[in-house]
């Protein structure tokens, strides 16, 4: 890996845990809207607004794209739309906490389903980063465990996640993140649409939960895709993955500095565990100036 590729792989990097950071924020106000609004139209209402700031910055681009990569992109908006909807509707069944450790577990599914479609060989390290992450996950987010429905569905929801972000490896490239990205907003709103019909969205009951809808559509919605969508032209999928495992990290310290939660061993635990396995994956192979297998397949 040449000394440029390093570093733009480390930006890539630092994006993907800016965007968890802000996806970590967002958690105790989605359990509060999905309370006062059904999940299909908060759903509906935040991605409408989020790909029409989207298409109104990059239409341009989007006209570029070609007829396999419009194709591409509609897959993988269709992908992630059904995914929020399953764990958006997953948090009115179960609590926040498993409903963290369930969507977390798309960790375990992204390299499984690099292995099974794109024939993707993974070191042994990163497997151990793999079990390490989900330790992590399992200190934090765990107070015991039962397959009720909101889990079955959670974890369907954390399956296309997995399948969206080995999607989102194998096809996006920089010059085109912007327009790919504006193109799956597009499809994730017309998917989360189309689960409120036939009545249609409604919008937010007050100006709070607008306040709050809007800020899930621009900074969670619209900025987070873009930086997924750039970052993961430069790094592996499993590599993103695990950087995103991050997120419940972040959660769990929004909730000790503004939720007014204690903080405890599981948080330090669990966090420090996520680390180490982010560690493995991304810090400790350039260190040693290796490039790890299933970084090669992507690295540009």
């Amino acid at each position: 890996m040449s000394a440029a590729q390093a570093r733009v792989a480390t930006l890539a990097t630092l994006g993907l845990v800016a965007v968890t950071t802000i996806w970590g924020s967002t958690f105790f106000l989605i359990k509060d809207l999905v309370g006062r609004m059904a999940p299909a139209d908060f759903l509906a209402v935040r991605f409408l607004i989020a790909a029409a700031s989207m298409l109104l910055l990059f239409h341009r681009p989007l006209l570029r794209l070609t007829r396999r990569e419009w194709l591409q992109g509609v897959a993988l908006g269709v992908v992630y739309g059904i995914a929020q909807l399953l764990q958006t509707s997953g948090l009115e069944h179960t609590s926040a906490s498993i409903s963290g450790f369930a969507t977390g577990m798309y960790v375990v599914f992204t390299p499984l389903l690099g292995t099974v479609l794109l024939r993707q060989r993974l070191p042994s390290i990163t497997w151990i980063a793999v079990l390490l992450a989900v330790g992590g996950l399992a200190l934090l987010a765990l107070r015991g465990f039962s397959l009720g429905y909101g889990v079955w569905i959670t974890l369907a929801s954390a399956l296309l996640y997995g399948l969206h972000i080995v999607g989102l490896g194998a096809w996006s490239r920089p010059g085109q993140a912007f327009a790919l990205s504006t193109l799956q907003m597009l499809v994730i709103a017309a998917v989360c649409v189309l689960a409120t019909l036939p009545h249609g969205p409604a919008v937010p009951p007050d100006p709070q939960a607008w306040a709050a809808v809007v800020y899930m559509a621009l900074a969670a919605g619209a900025g987070a895709m873009l930086v997924q969508t750039w970052a993961q032209a430069h790094i592996s999928a499993t590599r993103a993955a695990i950087v995103m495992t991050t997120e419940p990290v972040f959660a769990a310290g929004f909730a000790v500095a503004f939720g007014g939660e204690g903080l405890t061993w599981r948080m330090l635990g669990g966090g420090a565990l996520v680390l180490a396995a982010m560690y493995l994956v991304e810090l400790a192979p350039r260190r040693s100036n290796a490039l790890p297998a299933e970084a090669a397949h992507h690295e540009v």
